[in-house]
Formats: structure tokens, sequence, C-alpha cells
């Protein structure tokens, strides 16, 4: 018989973890942890105001964008995250609310530059979340535009997490090197949002979202993310100055991320996706730190 104990204390930690995962306070955790590895890449000290910045952005985006996609019966949804975050309701709208009146006193510490960087990541955030468009008197978000899902939230990433702290640092950073940058990050991003599209495969395709995986199917889906992340590691390889310790523990993410994608081949549930996968844009930065602190 199991030990009332050890059920009490399973009980609890996953109540902690539906709590952190969703409500979306990881993700925004995963936001903040993106630009540290931008600001240790780049050895730069991090700036308290982006970080809260990206925090606040990222977890009122997500939160927004799944409150405006409320099904019609939360309760009968057959994903926990679902009925979790409708069963919440009152504390969701609360805490979006709360990131969204801290975006704008932030934003004012930030320079003009990065004002109007976030000003054209909003525009698009928008758009990609409201039917703002329409063909025919047929209303459609830039999520609806077929493969532009993808890019998009790959895009909004690397341009958040990566470019806003160049922009902040002040440093004279080498365009070509920002370019880099922002280039590796796009396809991380990229290529671990891929699964998340290959597990809504049919929901998707009942919504007439055409994702990448929709478009080429589940197993070049799967392929094509091996071949983002063997893009990513091309680029570090071909345009690192030494093969040092950033360099190694950059490696060593990207092979775990491929591992992970390939493991979430196999059906998994939703913790696999939101703690594991989304968790390697957390584990870049414990990586990167651990490798330096423990190399010669």
């Amino acid at each position: 018989m199991p030990d009332p104990r050890v059920i009490l204390l399973r009980r609890n930690a996953r109540q902690v973890l539906d709590f952190l995962l969703f409500s979306n306070i990881f993700i925004g955790l995963c936001a903040v942890a993106q630009a540290a590895v931008t600001y240790h890449l780049i050895n730069a000290k991090c700036d308290k105001y982006v970080l809260g910045l990206l925090f606040c952005s990222t977890l009122a985006l997500y939160n927004f964008s799944m409150l405006l996609s409320k099904p019609r019966e939360p309760k009968k949804s057959p994903f926990r995250r679902v009925r979790w975050i409708f069963s919440h309701y009152r504390f969701m709208t609360t805490i979006t609310m709360m990131a969204v009146l801290c975006i704008l006193p932030l934003a004012l510490f930030l320079s003009a530059a990065s004002q109007v960087l976030l000003l054209f990541l909003g525009i698009v955030a928008v758009g990609y979340n409201l039917p703002l468009f329409s063909i025919n008197d047929k209303k459609f978000g830039l999520r609806n535009i077929p493969g532009l899902k993808l890019f998009l939230i790959a895009l909004i990433w690397s341009l958040s997490c990566v470019l806003l702290p160049v922009i902040e640092t002040g440093h004279s950073i080498p365009v070509s090197d920002t370019i880099l940058l922002v280039a590796k990050r796009f396809l991380f991003v990229a290529a671990i949002t891929v699964p998340f599209d290959i597990r809504d495969l049919f929901q998707d395709k009942n919504y007439d979202l055409k994702t990448i995986p929709v478009i080429l199917g589940e197993k070049k889906a799967y392929l094509f993310c091996q071949l983002l992340l063997i893009a990513y590691l091309s680029l570090l390889f071909l345009f690192t100055n030494a093969f040092d310790a950033d360099f190694f523990a950059l490696t060593s993410t990207i092979l775990l991320s491929g591992w992970l994608i390939f493991k979430s081949g196999f059906k998994k549930n939703e913790y696999y996706y939101f703690f594991f996968l989304d968790g390697t844009m957390v584990l870049q930065l414990v990586m990167l730190d651990l490798v330096n602190l423990i190399w010669p």
C-alpha cells in the first residue's frame, strides 16, 4: 500500500508544477533565461529592466493567447492545461492584467530604439493572435497564414531575447555578430516549437491552421526540427572564434534538445512539452554557467 505521505508529496509537487507551467510563469522565466544567455555571450551585465519587461510581456502574451482561445466547454478539454487555466480564470486574468500594467513603466527605462523594437514586436504579437485581417469577408490572424506561425514565434523570441539586450547594452557589437546571434536563436526556438504543433496536428487541422506539421506531415516535421538544429550547430561551428566553454555548453544543449525532440515522437504528456522542451531555454543558461565554472 502506498505511503500516504508520498502520495501527499506527489500531489503537492504536481500542484506546484501545474501552477508554474500552466500560469505561464515558467515560460516567462524562460524568456528571462534566454536574455541572460545573450548577456553572457556578449559579455555584458544583465539589465534588470530588460529582464523584468521580458518576463511580464511573455507572461501577458501567452496568457492573452490562451484566454482568447477559450473552448466552448473547457472542463471537457482533453488537455490538463486548458482545464487548469479556465478553472483558475479569475487568477489568470488578474496576473495577466498585472503583467500588462508593469510593461509600460518598465519600457520607459529603455532607450528609444528599444521602445521602437518593442512596439514592432507588440504589433506582430497582436496581429498573430487577433483576426485583424480579412479576405472575402473571412477574418484571420497572422498565424492563419500557411507556414507562418512557427516563424513568427521564433522571430518574436529571437528579436526580444537577443536584439533587445544587445541594443540596451550600449556596447559596440558588430552587426555581423548580432545577426549571427539572432539567427542561431531563431533556429533554436523554431526547432523546439515544432513538436508543439505536431502534438496539436489534428486540432490545428480542425481550426484550419496551416502549421509546418500540417503542411509537411508528422514525420517530415520531425526531420525539419533536426535540420534546424543541424543548421544551428553549423553556424556555431563555422563562426566560433575558439572551442571554449561556451561552445561546448551550447553544443551539448542543442544535442540534448535534438534527443528530446526525437523522444517527443512517442506519446508524451503535457509536462514533457511545457517543462522539458521549453525548459531547454533555461538549460542553455544553466549549462553556460556550469561549464564555465568547471572549465580549466
